[in-house]
């Protein structure tokens, strides 16, 4: 049986690394913020450094709106996961039942999945050299602004919940496809 996985944490926090692991293990599609939001930033010429005016943010969540339609097209047996950095700001609960909607109609489980991380291990994960692949948060002040400013959303009732500080990826992967019932 297929899912959709939604590995939401601050930035540093290991999202894609634990993606890409739970992608290997199971299969599933990885579709993480980053390939929606990098190439609307490269063309409009925002960098990791610099304020995303809200016209490029609109932008994005077109590509965003089209990959979760392409989603609706892809083989029964095809699990997806994607990945986000939500604020604790309530209107980005819509950002969950948007995927959690795509879920019940793809007829797949939901598998909501919230990591963290303590501050200063997020801090000194920004000077990591793979985050210079895409366009990461770099600047250990501006995550402690963001932290300090935004916050992050809470986890739902039914999501997992896995500090990345204390679990290594591969762990972290197979933790988070045996509570969805995906190892045999």
């Amino acid at each position: 049986m297929s899912h959709l996985y939604y590995l939401v944490g601050p930035p540093g926090s290991g999202k894609r690394t634990v993606g890409k692991a739970l992608s290997a293990l199971t299969g599933a599609a990885l579709l993480d913020n980053h390939l929606t939001n990098d190439p609307v930033f490269l063309a409009a010429g925002v960098s990791s450094d610099t304020e995303v005016p809200a016209e490029v943010w609109e932008l994005c969540f077109e590509i965003r709106r089209a990959v979760r339609a392409a989603t609706l097209h892809a083989p029964r047996t095809l699990a997806h996961i994607f990945t986000n950095y939500l604020t604790a700001e309530e209107r980005e609960w819509q950002n969950v039942e948007r995927l959690r909607t795509l879920a019940a109609t793809r007829g797949v489980p939901f598998v909501p999945v919230w990591l963290s991380c303590p501050l200063p291990e997020l801090e000194r994960r920004m000077g990591l050299p793979e985050r210079l692949e895409r366009l990461k948060l770099r600047d250990p002040a501006k995550l402690r602004e963001l932290m300090d400013g935004a916050g992050n959303l809470p986890p739902p009732p039914d999501a997992i919940t896995i500090d990345t500080s204390a679990i290594g990826p591969a762990d972290a992967a197979r933790l988070i496809a045996s509570h969805a019932g995906a190892l045999f």
